[in-house]
């Protein structure tokens, strides 16, 4: 059933396409089997204004000024040094006690067919 269903989904779709290429094909030839239509005139061409003439740069540029030397800066004074943290010594956990062993689920067997 769903393969009849798919089929027909896929014949509707192709005469569609079929269907929508003639009409194209038709309307492109009546198109084309118009009477001579009249020409549209040209309009004018505007006119770009004379751009200015670039400058002729020198072949090269003059030396960049030189900056005058900075003054080496002082030092940075010495940080004094931090005392280290130290925590407390953690308290000794009791011990977990044991966990009994975890029972097995017995499993079922199918029944025996016949």
């Amino acid at each position: 059933m769903a393969a009849y269903s798919n089929c027909s989904i896929l014949f509707a779709i192709i005469a569609l396409l079929s269907l929508s290429s003639i009409t194209t094909s038709r309307a492109a030839r009546s198109l084309l089997q118009l009477p001579n239509l009249p020409t549209i005139p040209s309009l004018p061409q505007p006119t770009m204004p004379q751009l200015p003439n670039i400058p002729n740069f020198p072949a090269a540029l003059p030396p960049l000024p030189t900056l005058p030397t900075a003054t080496p800066l002082p030092s940075l004074p010495t940080l004094p040094s931090v005392p280290k943290m130290t925590l407390p010594p953690m308290p000794s956990m009791p011990s977990l006690p044991n966990m009994p062993a975890i029972p097995t689920i017995p499993t079922l067997s199918p029944p025996p067919s016949n």
